[in-house]
């Protein structure tokens, strides 16, 4: 269900689905005069802020290179622009100003020319460009869409990802019938978030000579697989050796059922000499992915998680001696997570952020000592690290303020801002304290949970108050800025909200995070009862206006919640969540997911713990429905389908409890469009409101 990249990938993904095409109207969006009154959050300046992305440092390491998008909500579409600094933050300039897509730009060798993909021709093609952003060049000319791309250290190949075709289309079958939409499956995983599979991505390698792209090869050479694993996988699941001689890359070599069930990727390196592939992690089961070479060529760095169907593993830092074959975990004994792995100059330490304690950071690890050290210390989320020099380049945000490009000094961990890009949005906005507890569970264990408070909060008031429950359901609540889950925003709106790190959560050890599996219904959800029970005895929270809210395993939880919650809550609102369990098992396409986490299959009268998962089906407690409840859904979700939703909705409504339903025919597992944007946020709102806010005595009259 989850993927720990998710909240860092969704803003490219709202990119590349709301972009503008040369086939579209070719206004060119920047930055939005929105006006902010009161200092107050809304769900305009919400959409206002500038989104930075592709965070690049140049070779020499004394430029950054980057991307800002913004979006319009009257043409209900966004745009990205590439920047350039020097890696102390002066010198800023926007060297793109187009009505087209720029993407994925990288520095070339000589640090003086960038290259990246543009639609201004009508598909994404590979360009150049100066570092200023001019002598702008069309360098591919093919028939489709480029993915994503990386030069070889020489720039004498090119080693790019396009999609191809995948299975037998009903027009192969039948060529009298090219209109035809139906799809004849005969296989599972024939779907995937949002789209029937009928291309999957493969990586091509190219000679690239004078500007030219010639002689490629598909390096899966027509094998029916992703590379990169879809739906999050990009470039960096590829990788360069410093020769040149080699690639590496993820790939799950299985389709159908076979993947439908299981998790292990591995690493492959392909020999350009030869044009031989030999998978280098054979016999790790689980997820293996985003291998980074060394800079001095002698050692592999990769991603690995143990246990195969198990996509929430604790992902280790491994690395491979390239030389003698050696493997090595150098996360033994570090109970967190090692993602974004980068290599520093002298090929002795890895640099990567891992979340402990609901914030992530930096930390290094060094080769020869198979030591781990933190560099930084705050309240906020890396998601981004690179060397510069003497310096590291970072990007973090927190849960009051989105993401920008910081310098950190990797000896002291002092952190220095450089791209301001929102600086004066923020400057305008009042933002509430965001406070960090330690609330008792009810097996006397201390859960980490924040609390975020109205801006101008007064304790001498009374506020109605929001219980928070994540999704995942193994994705922390860590400083996360969302742009539909935003804390600052809920709070912005006079609400007081409650955010648990409850069980199966990463960021708190192995115990915490596992024990969530199986257990659907379970402790986890006595952990949501003790985060909003301990803060009710608060004089400042109106313990009669409290509110429950939640997505993905978050809307399972308010289901879950409706049906248990003894009066507690006034008003409940589910975006797309499991409301029928055994149903969801057939429906959902990653089969891995619901065996591990649910622990089989529900006909499996043998097994106590998918029977005890399936017992705890939300769709089983709905005569204990008694409280008003906004369903949230996405026709376009097909890891949790909208007849979910649908199935809430209507038996609340037989039920004879108040409900409404928000139908998105156009959106997925979320809301990436801006217009639909603004109407979850309204609707979000006006629903609370209506049930949580007490009237005013001339509303009463």
């Amino acid at each position: 269900m989850k993927k720990y990249l998710i909240k860092t990938t969704l803003m490219a993904i709202a990119v590349a689905a709301v972009s503008c095409s040369p086939k579209e109207d070719s206004t060119v969006i920047g930055k939005q005069n929105t006006k902010i009154e009161n200092g107050r959050m809304t769900p305009e300046v919400l959409w206002s802020f500038g989104r930075v992305a592709g965070t690049q440092v140049s070779p020499d390491g004394t430029k950054v290179l980057y991307s800002v998008s913004y979006y319009s909500i009257p043409e209900n579409k966004g745009n990205s622009e590439i920047f350039v600094m020097n890696a102390d933050g002066s010198d800023k300039k926007q060297i793109t100003k187009t009505a087209t897509r720029e993407a994925a730009a990288k520095w070339m060798k000589d640090g003086e020319h960038i290259a990246f993909l543009s639609s201004e021709s009508g598909t994404m093609q590979l360009w150049t460009m100066k570092a200023d952003g001019s002598d702008r060049k069309q360098i591919s000319k093919r028939e489709g869409d480029i993915n994503d791309f990386a030069f070889s250290p020489d720039e004498k190949k090119l080693l790019f990802v396009t999609d191809v075709k995948y299975g037998e289309r009903t027009v192969d079958k039948y060529p009298d019938l090219p209109k035809a939409s139906g799809l004849i499956v005969k296989d599972l995983m024939y779907k995937h978030w949002d789209e029937w599979v009928q291309t999957v991505p493969h990586p091509f390698v190219a000679d690239f000579k004078e500007g030219k792209i010639e002689n490629k090869k598909d390096i899966l050479k027509g094998e029916p697989y992703e590379c990169p694993m879809k739906p999050f996988g990009g470039i960096e699941q590829l990788a360069w050796s410093p020769d040149g001689k080699t690639i590496a890359y993820t790939c799950r070599k299985k389709t159908g059922k076979e993947y439908a069930l299981s998790t292990n990727s591995d690493i492959y390196f392909y020999y350009l000499k030869t044009g031989k592939t030999v998978n280098k992690t054979e016999g790790m089961m689980g997820y293996d992915q985003n291998p980074t070479f060394s800079p001095d060529g002698k050692w592999l760095a990769w991603e690995s998680m143990e246990r195969d169907g198990y996509e929430a593993d604790k992902n280790r830092l491994f690395i491979m001696n390239l030389q003698t074959g050696e493997k090595a975990d150098l996360s033994v004994g570090f109970d967190q997570n090692s993602t974004g792995l980068t290599w520093t100059s002298d090929s002795k330490s890895i640099l990567f952020v891992s979340c402990w304690h609901a914030v992530t950071e930096i930390y290094r690890a060094d080769i020869a000592e198979k030591k781990i050290t933190q560099i930084t210390k705050g309240v906020h989320d890396y998601s981004f690290v690179a060397q510069a020099k003497d310096k590291l380049i970072g990007v973090y945000h927190s849960m009051s303020k989105p993401d920008e490009i910081y310098s950190i000094d990797p000896k002291t961990g002092t952190e220095t801002e450089l791209s301001f890009e929102n600086k004066d949005m923020l400057a305008k906005l009042e933002m509430g304290k965001v406070e960090e507890r330690w609330v008792e569970t009810t097996d006397h264990k201390q859960m980490l949970t924040w609390v975020i408070y109205p801006p101008k909060f007064d304790k001498t008031k009374k506020y109605p108050t929001l219980l928070f429950c994540e999704g995942g359901p193994q994705s922390t609540v860590s400083q996360f800025w969302s742009y539909r889950w935003n804390f600052q925003l809920m709070a912005a709106n006079d609400y007081i909200i409650v955010a648990p790190n409850r069980r199966g959560l990463p960021g708190f050890g192995k115990e915490w995070l596992e024990q969530i599996s199986g257990d659907y219904g379970g402790q986890n959800m006595l952990d949501y009862f003790s985060a909003i029970d301990a803060l009710a005895k608060e004089t400042y929270v109106n313990k009669d206006k409290m509110g429950c809210v939640g997505a993905s395993y978050g809307g399972f939880s308010v289901y879950w919640l409706a049906g248990h919650h003894q009066k507690r809550f006034k008003a409940f609102l589910a975006h797309d969540g499991m409301f029928n369990l055994p149903q969801q098992y057939l429906e959902t396409e990653e089969m891995w997911f619901v065996n591990w986490d649910l622990g089989g299959p529900y006909w499996d009268k043998a097994n106590a713990i998918a029977q005890k998962s399936y017992a705890n089906s939300p769709h089983l407690f709905v005569d204990k429905w008694d409280t008003p409840i906004l369903v949230i859904h996405g026709e376009k979700d097909y890891r949790i389908l909208a007849s979910q939703g649908m199935a809430a909705f209507n038996a609340a409504v037989l039920r004879g409890v108040p409900a409404e339903m928000l139908i998105f025919p156009d959106e997925n597992h979320w809301v990436l469009k801006p217009q639909n944007g603004i109407l979850w946020q309204r609707t979000f709102y006006e629903w609370l409101d209506k049930w949580l806010k007490p009237p005013t005595p001339k509303e009463e009259k």
